[in-house]
């Protein structure tokens, strides 16, 4: 696949499921970079739309600006331009135009535009950070609305008309009322992607208001139930999507809801599960009980018939 423009991104990206590939680490919590190669390599071989390297469930958040550099460069590498590999920007104005800027020599396709750290901002003031980061980059850009950098529709719009490479939203809220009035107000003009916590749960009726993609945590372990469940909800199967999630998701989400921060935590599990470890979370995070990772593995085993180990 050659280079994508920023006006090209984003309509590749809402064709098909995106995912975002957990970070792997040694035993002393530095990246195991051959480890992560060989599970970018294995996830590239199904049809995904776009990975998102060192994201959230990436633990993006505890990784320093060299290692987001080595992991963005290992996941470009391995995909070898067969799909589109989303860099993550964050922090203040001035770090996130330096992520921003590396990822694009890094040969990434995109950035996603993550909260600001620990600040609170008007619209204008959100306006202004989008549009310096925008600027910064002829890549594509995605804007993350959650935490302290959330917006309406006329923010929204405000933004889009300044970036013409402001390429995509992506909703980590969940306020039905807001992205009914920034699909009314600003059509086909983003492509839509839903990024709650486990955004399968959220992904067919989201679909009645433009999102025609999520992001997939699921998907770093058990890639073919992700990738099902996905077409199911492109099709509109309800019987499909309601039985995946009473089979998996829910029970699922059960064990996700018992701890913070277990969102992320519970992938890595799940790979632990499967015979692909990933290795340990870093702080603030928690890993997962013994208890919990052998329920978890049956739930797995259930599921796709296979055996965990």
């Amino acid at each position: 696949m050659s280079h994508l423009s920023a006006e090209e991104l984003g309509p590749a990206l809402g064709q098909g499921l995106l995912s975002f590939p957990v970070t792997h680490f040694d035993a002393d919590l530095s990246f195991d970079e051959a480890a992560y190669r060989k599970h970018i390599a294995w996830l590239a071989q199904y049809d995904v739309a776009g990975l998102f390297a060192a994201g959230g469930t990436g633990e993006g958040f505890s990784l320093t600006p060299s290692e987001i550099d080595q992991v963005v460069r290992a996941a470009v590498s391995e995909t070898g331009g067969r799909i589109p590999v989303i860099a993550p920007a964050t922090a203040g104005t001035a770090a996130a135009v330096e992520q921003a800027r590396a990822a694009e020599v890094a040969g990434a396709e995109g950035i996603l535009l993550l909260p600001p750290y620990l600040t609170e901002a008007g619209p204008e003031g959100l306006i202004e950070h989008v549009a310096t980061i925008c600027a910064a980059t002829s890549l594509g850009v995605i804007f993350y609305s959650r935490a302290n950098a959330t917006c309406n529709d006329v923010t929204l719009a405000r933004m889009a008309e300044r970036c013409p490479n402001l390429v995509g939203f992506k909703d980590g809220v969940g306020n039905i009322e807001t992205m009914t009035r920034i699909y009314a107000r600003l059509g086909d003009r983003l492509t839509y992607i839903g990024g709650l916590p486990t955004a399968e749960t959220f992904a067919l009726p989201y679909t009645e208001m433009g999102v025609t993609t999520y992001s997939s945590a699921i998907f770093n372990f058990m890639p073919e139930f992700a990738l099902a469940f996905y077409r199911a909800v492109r099709a509109r199967d309800r019987d499909a999507v309601y039985r995946h999630l009473r089979e998996f998701v829910i029970p699922y989400l059960d064990i996700r809801d018992r701890r913070p921060g277990y969102a992320v935590s519970i992938i890595k599990a799940g790979l632990t599960a499967i015979g692909r470890p990933a290795g340990p979370v870093r702080p603030p995070l928690t890993n997962l009980t013994d208890d919990e990772r052998a329920e978890l593995g049956t739930l797995i085993r259930t599921v796709t018939g296979t055996a965990a180990a």
